[in-house]
């Protein structure tokens, strides 16, 4: 299955990664593999460093990270369907476990020329599959920090699990993709005005 990225932010694409279409499970996380080409595909982690990862730990490390990936991904979905009914300061526990998944990822800086003269950029140096939880985590605590609860919402398409982050200008977004689940609605309310006529 081909991972989806319709949920406006890379956490929520990364809770994306387990849904339930039409009430059939479907897990994008299968394996190491499948967890280093979607952190590929989400932009998370270059080409080279993926390959790197593969050749030297492919199979059971690997794996093994998948397989906590997907622990932290329902962690963090539980974490995020409380935190739009709570105040912040209930989370210390969440947060603690947050910090030390940031933790798992040594932070590289460097300044660089760019268009507007010199810049720092920092970003995590990942050289081992545990450290790939930190890309995740940072993803997470970005969701966190800089956005509104309120705007993290799930598919009102019928039989849609699929989250999204709502950056519309009036907020009321309520599909993940109007070409799929949005269209379908209007499908079926368009078969009911008929049946009705």
């Amino acid at each position: 299955m081909e991972p989806l990225f319709l949920g406006g932010h890379p956490a929520i694409d990364f809770l994306n990664t387990a849904f339930s279409p039409q009430g059939a499970s479907i897990e994008v996380l299968t394996d190491g593999v499948a967890l280093v080409d979607w952190l590929v595909a989400a932009n998370l982690l270059d080409t080279k460093t993926a390959a790197n990862l593969k050749r030297r730990y492919g199979g059971k490390p690997l794996d093994a990270t998948a397989a906590e990936a997907r622990k932290v991904r329902e962690w963090a979905r539980d974490w995020l369907d409380r935190w739009r009914d709570a105040d912040a300061g209930s989370y210390s526990a969440e947060l603690r476990r947050l910090n030390e998944l940031l933790g798992r990822a040594p932070r590289e800086r460097e300044v660089v020329a760019g268009s507007g003269g010199l810049q720092l950029h920092e970003h995590l140096r990942i050289e081992t599959p545990d450290e790939l939880l930190a890309l995740l985590a940072e993803q997470i605590a970005l969701l966190l920090t800089h956005e509104s609860p309120s705007l993290v919402k799930r598919c009102a398409g019928s039989g849609c699990t699929l989250s999204f982050l709502d950056r519309t200008k009036a907020h009321k977004r309520v599909f993940c993709s109007a070409q799929t689940c949005g269209n379908r609605a209007k499908v079926a309310a368009f078969r009911v005005r008929q049946r009705k006529a």
